[in-house]
This record gives structure tokens, C-alpha cells and sequence, in this order.
């Protein structure tokens, strides 16, 4: 029996777990626009997804303790809007810390860093902005060498203790470790020393 394209696009939305966002065009390998625009609407009115901003929707995280979804993932909303407009991005000192679970804040902006135009988006309670610059680490293979780089620096050298080290340990999966390496070996002598004993495991040298 032949996948309906609905029946597709849902297979893929599971594929990638909850809290992925999402649009039109990550799904245009399946059929036609009108075809994917239909599809993506009956989704969102059966509440198998939801609507963030315009064009953009995402398959919600859920909170058993709350019992109701979570608000969108901003940093999923980011990089969705990055790849719709084609744009390379970096988070923010800010939105990386907390990204990282280094800030216990839940902050009511989230800047990124962009060669694309100034933007702001309303995403729930949170204004979503990005700022045109001059971006200095563009070769990164993996989005959590951004994240890292960017907190790093945001932290401060003075401020990466022993305690900074082991939390962003934790936060770091052992198998990006090897990726995040050679992905940061340009970086900034004292945030590659740092990244080196995140990596490494141990909290001296």
C-alpha cells in the first residue's frame, strides 16, 4: 500500500523526536507544495503539531509533571529559520550559557549572531533576535562547537573554574567529543585549552 504524503511527513516529524521545528521545505523531497502546505495544515488542526509562526511549526515537547506541552524550543526555532533563509548562525554569550544549563535563568530574549538581516520574532514569551555581524567561526561541523565556543567566551577566561568545567561536561555528549575538537582547533588559545579538559575528562592541565 502507497504512503500517503501526510503518512510521510508524519514518519519523518517522529524520525526526528519531539521539539523539532520545522517547515515546508524540509519536506519538499515528498511531493508538492500545495500537496505539503495541505498536509502540514491537517497535521497542525488535528493538534499532531502546532502552528510556532507563520510557515514554521514543531512537533511539541510534552510535560508529564504539567501534563501539557512544552513551549517551543528556541534554539530549534533558530535553526529552522536559518535554514529557511538560508543564513548561518551562532547563538548569543546568553543563549549559549543557557543552552549549556550554565544560566538558570529563563530569559525573555535570545539574541544570535547572523550574516543574514536583522530579525526579531515573537516565539510565546520569548522575542527571538537576530543580529547581522561579521561571523568569525563559520566552519563548524557540529552546532554544539558554536554553543561551546560562544559561552566560553561569553563566561570569560577568569571565570572557567573547575565547577564551569564539570557542568559543561555534563551537558557535552562523550560521542561529540572528538568532533568538538577538531571542530574548535582555531579557536582562541585559553577557550581550546578549556575545551580540551571538557573533553578530556579531567579538570586539570
Amino acid at each position: 500500500m502507497t504512503q500517503s504524503i501526510e503518512d510521510k511527513i508524519i514518519s519523518r516529524i517522529y524520525g526526528k523526536g519531539r521539539g523539532w521545528v520545522f517547515f515546508q521545505k524540509d519536506f519538499s523531497h515528498l511531493g508538492s507544495r500545495g500537496a505539503i502546505d495541505l498536509a502540514l495544515y491537517r497535521l497542525a488542526r488535528k493538534g499532531t503539531i502546532r502552528r510556532v509562526i507563520r510557515g514554521l511549526y514543531d512537533y511539541p515537547a510534552f510535560s508529564q509533571l504539567l501534563d501539557r506541552p512544552l513551549s517551543p524550543d528556541i534554539d530549534q526555532v533558530a535553526r529552522a529559520l536559518a535554514r529557511k533563509f538560508g543564513w548561518r548562525i551562532q547563538p548569543g554569550g546568553a543563549a549559549a550559557l543557557n543552552l549549556m544549563g550554565l544560566s538558570t535563568q529563563v530569559p525573555g530574549r535570545s539574541v544570535y549572531l547572523s550574516n543574514g538581516p536583522d530579525r526579531s520574532y515573537e516565539i510565546g514569551n520569548t522575542r527571538l533576535e537576530f543580529r547581522h555581524t561579521a561571523l568569525k567561526e563559520t566552519s563548524f561541523n557540529l552546532p554544539e562547537s558554536s554553543i561551546l565556543v560562544q559561552g566560553l567566551r561569553s563566561l570569560g577566561r577568569e571565570h572557567i573554574t573547575a565547577e564551569v568545567i564539570t557542568a559543561i561536561r555534563q551537558w557535552l555528549k562523550p560521542e561529540l567529543r572528538p568532533g568538538i575538537l577538531r571542530d574548535t582547533r582555531l579557536a582562541t588559545g585559553w577557550i581550546y585549552q578549556a575545551i580540551k579538559q571538557i573533553c578530556a575528562g579531567e579538570n586539570d592541565g
